[in-house]
């Protein structure tokens, strides 16, 4: 019988923490998963253990078996898990000689700690690696656990689909959000939709009591089994080592007792359990599983508000303008740009978030003030650097109660070198990842007038087809329009016009238009600032000798040709004029 099918009838008893159980017997911080490879036996007797304590379903010691964690090559780490699927293989094998029934092995996957999250492609191929080494080795459920995203697994779900059963369980705190700023209903009913997994919910990050609310909140809403794997409860720093108190196994099996109440069909254990609070979990009173029809679930996805949106009902070319918040407290001359505008056909004014990774005055506060003190529609960019996913939440319900509800999503610059041994940068995830957020939100919180958000394209990115799906998995995550990087060659607009035929008709997309107004100007973007691809053709056209009218007249000329390339496949131009100049803008639309 398959895990699908046992579910079908009857509950689960998982085995609990094979981490903190282990340090707990053996007293040093090293990671657990070494000693499959240099203390067998220890392995072998705590999978016993667990399987004597009553546990149907053990998990193989590689919860860190990945080349981060383990500071080793592929090969290394393949032999690494190899080991662990054998030495799961075993406990099993000797316990059923001592009578135990059989217990379902789970590959354990957990999260891979990549410094450099914009490392996308290394992240997925080592789990595709990980997932491909537990399939040549004949296991046939895969459990990935204490993620607090799909963002980076699901190619390698999609792979394992064909092969076996998958179970995902992800890490939330308290309130019921993960550390990539989701909630445990997203989380859930979205894992829920994945083909092949035949169960989702949590562990880690939260005790039983806690996890109990949260199961609450969520039942009704999720097609599949709901696993419940909380830690003991929460740990204590300890000399520098964050220890869990695991002598409170009947408050944890009486807790456990209530989420099976609310619907939990698979049960056990994370950080600070051990084979003592296994055995207490057999003692409970399991009810058979709650059946859930997948046709009655509200998939509570929010239409997002058109009327809140910079295009909404406009057929002609979109104009979007950017007006570069200041570096100090004077913001005379930023306003003065806004006025000046207010009269154009400017459908929006967007702000920068501290571009170069350089302190400006913040990009919601900055737009905030002029739709203030001009009433023009403002969008501020927002960007994943400096903020985790409690500051972007925040920053995303103080700009919608102040009626801000269009934002250009980037990942953002990394801070420059020269001070990054007192300052540094915090990317807890890309700008797909802050998309999912507000997704989430408008899922949740803003149903009435969702937020709406679109991300930037790079179309000179060297690997232009890396660029591609990345805007691909944008428009997943609920992008509805792009602002390109300025454009300044045929190639750019070729791309640009292949990029558009993939998204359709529904994705605006704004082609960058910068005006350069001198050679030095050129000279500069050419070679100081990253995505800007500018041509020797387009430095030869501006001489070092020129007026300054004569420099903005060749800026005028260029921007009206990359305008008449594209003009029949963009919706529209996305400006930025070099030191505020927006009186271009006439001269270029004449």
């Amino acid at each position: 019988m398959n895990l699908k099918e046992f579910l079908k009838d009857n509950s689960l008893i998982m085995d609990g923490a094979f981490g903190t159980y282990y340090n707990s017997l053996y007293d040093n911080d090293e990671l657990p998963e070494i000693a499959n490879i240099h203390n067998k036996e220890r392995v072998i007797n705590i999978h016993r253990e667990y399987i004597r304590a009553g546990a149907k379903l053990i998990r193989t010691n590689t919860f860190a078996s990945n080349s981060v964690s383990l500071e080793c090559d592929l090969n290394e780490l393949k032999t690494n898990i190899v080991n662990a699927i054998n030495l799961a293989k075993i406990a099993v094998e000797k316990s059923r000689k001592e009578g135990f029934a059989d217990t379902f092995i789970a590959a354990s996957i957990g999260p891979i700690p990549f410094e450099d999250l914009s490392d996308r492609e290394a992240i997925e191929k080592e789990y595709l690696f990980i997932a491909k080494t537990f399939v040549e080795n004949g296991v046939k459920i895969f459990d990935f656990e204490t993620f607090d995203t799909l963002e980076y697994i699901k190619e390698t779900i999609d792979y394992l689909k064909d092969y076996g059963e998958i179970m995902l369980s992800f890490c939330v705190n308290q309130y019921g959000y993960s550390n990539a700023g989701l909630s445990a209903k997203k989380l859930c009913m979205d894992a829920a939709k994945l083909e092949g997994v035949v169960a989702t919910g949590f562990n880690c990050g939260v005790g039983p009591g806690h996890l109990t609310a949260i199961i609450s909140k969520i039942f009704e809403s999720v097609s599949i089994p709901i696993m419940a794997l909380p830690n003991v409860g929460y740990p204590s720093n300890v000399s520098g080592r964050m220890v869990f108190a695991n002598k409170n196994v009947s408050y944890y099996a009486d807790k456990m007792q209530e989420i099976l109440k609310e619907g939990a069909s698979i049960i056990g254990g994370c950080c600070g359990t051990s084979p003592k609070h296994i055995e207490a979990l057999t003692k409970l009173e399991f009810f058979k599983p709650r059946k859930i029809n997948k046709t009655d679930i509200d998939d509570n996805t929010a239409t997002v508000s058109n009327k809140s949106a910079f295009y909404y009902n406009k057929t002609r070319k979109l104009i979007a303008v950017e007006l570069a918040p200041p570096f100090d407290g004077d913001d005379e001359k930023i306003l003065a740009s806004a006025f000046a505008l207010k009269e154009k056909c400017v459908d929006v004014l967007t702000f920068p978030d501290s571009p170069s990774g350089r302190t400006r005055t913040d990009s919601i506060l900055m737009a905030s003030k002029i739709n203030r003190e001009t009433g023009m529609c403002v969008m501020p960019h927002v960007c994943c650097r400096d903020k985790n996913a409690i500051a972007i939440r925040s920053q995303l319900l103080g700009s919608y109660i102040n009626d801000i509800k269009n934002f250009l999503v980037i990942t953002g610059d990394p801070i420059p070198s020269v001070v990054r041994s007192s300052v540094k940068s915090v990317f807890n995830f890309d700008s797909v990842g802050f998309m999912n957020i507000i997704k989430d939100m408008n899922e949740n919180q803003f149903k009435d007038s969702a937020m709406v958000y679109g991300g930037a394209i790079n179309q000179g990115r060297s690997n232009f087809n890396v660029e591609l799906q990345r805007v691909i998995k944008k428009v997943e995550a609920g992008a509805t329009f792009f602002f390109t990087q300025p454009i300044f060659s045929d190639e750019d607009v070729n791309r640009l016009e292949i990029i558009k035929k993939e998204v359709g008709k529904e994705v605006k997309i704004l082609a960058g238009i910068m005006p350069f107004v001198s050679l030095k100007n050129a000279t500069f973007m050419k070679n100081e600032m990253a995505g800007i691809n500018v041509g020797d053709n387009v430095l030869q056209r501006y001489r070092e000798d020129m007026t300054k009218e004569e420099g903005e007249r060749v800026g005028i000329e260029i921007a009206r040709e990359m305008i008449d390339k594209t003009k029949n496949f963009v919706d529209g131009y996305y400006f930025s004029f070099p030191f505020n100049r927006v009186y271009l803008l006439d001269e270029i639309l004449k």
